[in-house]
Order: structure tokens, then C-alpha cells, then sequence
């Protein structure tokens, strides 16, 4: 057993599931079901039909789910993409029980074995746990933002809201540089649940992320909207002009390397 499929087993065992690839019409439907469990997307807009979950696992893609007893309690479907990368499209797990690392982790060991270097995947940049998750606990790392690019989504989670993601990239061999020290320059800033607008004009800046976006977004929308304009302007213009996104301060701030600036 490799180093990253023994990581994968215990991480699956701290969890409490056993993870491995769906078979069967069953197991895709139980997917599905979990799926529509966590976003509750309207009728004819999943964000993966159980037929396209079958034609992934057929075209050798990732389609695996993790269970706890008889209950699926997590899943992932992925298709392979060019220069030896899985792109994985959606991921879906019970929130604070760890099955979603361990998801990714039997990802990466499957990944591994089939001679692929990296995962893909997109995810809203205003969600502070998963870009925690997603840049400090597997060390992946944004490449580009991308503004609507799902178009209008209309399930509970996204509703009334545009669906702003960052392209993010997990090379799976070696670990991402360390951000910069500090000082940083403050581009968003967060007070009393809105964002501020500063000053993106030095080596390093900071992008700050409101602390719930699901919650605001039912309970104050013009807040929810305020952070999606100040977010894509400030962290998606820095990344249009070659910025790179570092890493995630301790309060949920992207820090971002502008190469325009040499220290």
C-alpha cells in the first residue's frame, strides 16, 4: 500500500466510513439523492444526473462515495481533463465530520495510481470554510477567477446570488510555497458583516471573506451582493493581472501576491 492510499485509510477511518467507487444503478441514485439532500436544486437542474454519473464511471472518471454503515454520507464525481488532471465537478459530504477529506483523499491516491499529477475543481470564493479546507488543509491553490461562470443557479444554497468560482488546482506532488510575511496591503476589509474597500496596491494584499455568505445571503442579500461586487473587483482584477493567491490568513483573508510590485 502507497504512503497516500494508507493516508487515505485513515483519514476514511477517523471518519468513520469506508470510501471506494459507486457501482451499480443503486449507489449512483443514492449520490444523486445526497446531492439534492445538500443543495436542493430545482427539478431539472442537478448538479450531476445520474446518467452522466454513469457515464463517467464507464469512461474511466471518478465516481466514489463514502459510507457510514449502509448511509452514503458523502460523494464525489470527476472527469478526466487535459494535462494529466481530474477535474473534479462536484464533491458533496456531511458537513463537520471529516468525510470530505477523506473523499479527497482517496481522490488523490485513486489520482495517483492512474499517472495524474492534479485535481481541479471550482468553488465561491466568498465560502470561508471551503477555502480554508481547500488552501490551508489540502494546499491547493486558485489559478483564476472566473465570474458567472455557471450561470444562474436557482438551488438553496446559490439562490439569488451570481455564481463567481475560483479555478483551483491541488498538485499532488510537493507542497505550495509559503505566503509572504506581512505587511500587506488591505484591498477588503470586513466590518460589522460588510465588506470595506481599501488599498490593493503593494507586493502582498489581503481580500477579506464575510464570515457566513449563506446565512447573509437569506438574511441581509444587499450585504451578500455588497461582498460578491467587492470580492470579484478586488481579488478578481488582481488575478486578471497576474496576481496569485497565496494562502488564507487565520481570519479568512486571501493573501495575494501582485507581481507588479518586486519586493
Amino acid at each position: 500500500m502507497t504512503a497516500e492510499w494508507q493516508a487515505a485509510r485513515e483519514a476514511a477511518d477517523r471518519a468513520g466510513v469506508t470510501v471506494r467507487e459507486l457501482r451499480g444503478m443503486g449507489e449512483f441514485r443514492q449520490a444523486y439523492q445526497l446531492f439534492d439532500d445538500i443543495w436542493h436544486f430545482s427539478p431539472g437542474d442537478p448538479p450531476v444526473p445520474v446518467e452522466l454519473m454513469v457515464t463517467f464511471a464507464h469512461a474511466g472518471g471518478y465516481v466514489a462515495g463514502a459510507f457510514q454503515g449502509g448511509e452514503l454520507a458523502g460523494a464525489s464525481v470527476g472527469f478526466r481533463a487535459e494535462d494529466r488532471t481530474l477535474h473534479s465537478h462536484v464533491t458533496g459530504a456531511r458537513i463537520g465530520r471529516g468525510i470530505g477529506y477523506a473523499l479527497k483523499l482517496h481522490q488523490r491516491a485513486w489520482c495517483l495510481d492512474r499517472g495524474l499529477d492534479r485535481i481541479s475543481w471550482t468553488f465561491d470564493p466568498l465560502v470561508r470554510r471551503n477555502a480554508r479546507f481547500n488552501l490551508v488543509k489540502l494546499g491547493a491553490r486558485p489559478v483564476a477567477y472566473l465570474e458567472g461562470f455557471y450561470g444562474a443557479l436557482d438551488d438553496a444554497i446559490n439562490r439569488g446570488d451570481e455564481s463567481d468560482r475560483l479555478m483551483t488546482v491541488w498538485e499532488l506532488a510537493g507542497t505550495p510555497a509559503a505566503p509572504p510575511d506581512p505587511p500587506y496591503a488591505v484591498g477588503v476589509a470586513a466590518r460589522d458583516e460588510r465588506p470595506v474597500a481599501g488599498r490593493a496596491d503593494g507586493p502582498a494584499v489581503l481580500v477579506a471573506t464575510p464570515r457566513d455568505i449563506e446565512t447573509l445571503r437569506r438574511e441581509d442579500p444587499a450585504a451578500g451582493k455588497a461582498w460578491r461586487l467587492a470580492v470579484r473587483e478586488v481579488l478578481g482584477g488582481l488575478m486578471a493581472r497576474g496576481g496569485r493567491v497565496a494562502g488564507l490568513t487565520g481570519d479568512g483573508s486571501y493573501i495575494v501576491v501582485d507581481r507588479r510590485f518586486r519586493p
